[in-house]
């Protein structure tokens, strides 16, 4: 089973018809290709995530979990890693949850505003790849939608500037509005199932998935892989996490409520992906 398999299982949204459009394997060459830019320039990475609900007024659980599992992993590998979010993600990132890794918050502003917070930004830190995993991502009329539709811009920082003429550039998705899926724009306007007027911030690399954060472990299985050691956290660790934010105020994605679940799957089920990567991981003899 390849880690496309797991991570693309389960699949609600019809998003898995979009695999034909990337490379095969393509957890892996995205994986080889961040490690080959990271030992390159030798420069921290960025991590940002973060998806707001306004039906609850909160962030939701999909996001968060899988931008610390790579930041965890890029982390044991000697990389150092700067999480960039908004103001109503950023309580989720604890000193326990992140270690030593900042936390930025990008600010909700307007477009020039934004384009010189990230310039400013880009300029601190030269960052070696930026990654964007469950992000929002702006939409044909330079406005943020959420999978219904609506318009969700007040809600979010314009994070897509640290994005914009980068090489380097990683995104992972699961609904077609995230940062990223300008990559496959046209198809995904012309499915069903997914938005009608997807987000168009393109990535160099473009990663999808049922689940974000399974898109998270399916690359930090990739990342595994190579270095010949399992990065991957534990199912216990999964659960303590997601835990954590939904007391720190995260919702569950679908249905809105503060419960321990992502995007209307519960704990245990959540958990499958993540126990089928560990278990390819132990075939692996990682």
């Amino acid at each position: 089973m390849q880690i496309e398999d797991i991570i693309l299982s389960h699949d609600c949204r019809g998003i898995s018809a979009l695999r034909k459009y990337l490379p095969v394997n393509c957890y892996a060459a995205a994986a080889m290709s961040l490690l080959k830019n990271i030992k390159k320039q030798l420069r921290p990475a960025l991590i940002t995530t973060g998806f707001y609900i306004p039906s609850a007024k909160a962030p939701e659980t999909d996001g968060p979990p899988g931008a610390v599992a790579i930041g965890r992993a890029l982390n044991s590998l000697g990389i150092d890693v700067v999480y960039v979010t908004d103001k109503f993600t950023q309580p989720l990132f604890t000193e326990g949850i992140i270690g030593k890794s900042t936390v930025i918050d990008f600010p909700i502003a307007d477009h020039n505003a934004s384009a010189q917070f990230a310039r400013n930004l880009l300029n601190d830190i030269q960052p070696s790849i930026i990654v964007a995993i469950e992000r929002c991502g702006l939409s044909r009329n330079k406005t943020y939608l959420n999978m219904a539709g609506k318009d969700i811009t007040e809600y979010n920082a314009k994070i897509d500037y640290l994005f914009f003429g980068r090489d380097n550039t990683f995104g992972i998705g699961d609904g077609g509005n995230e940062i990223g899926m300008g990559n496959l724009a046209q198809h995904i306007a012309a499915m069903d199932s997914l938005p009608a007027d997807p987000a168009l911030t393109t990535v160099t690399t473009l990663l999808i998935a049922s689940i974000s954060n399974w898109g998270g472990y399916g690359l930090v299985a990739a990342l595994s892989r190579i270095v010949k050691k399992n990065l991957l956290p534990s199912v216990n660790w999964e659960k303590d996490i997601i835990k954590h934010f939904v007391a720190r105020g995260a919702v569950d994605g679908v249905s809105g409520g503060q419960i321990p679940a992502v995007d209307n799957f519960d704990l245990e089920k959540n958990a499958w992906a993540l126990t089928q990567l560990n278990r390819l991981m132990k075939l692996d003899n990682l």
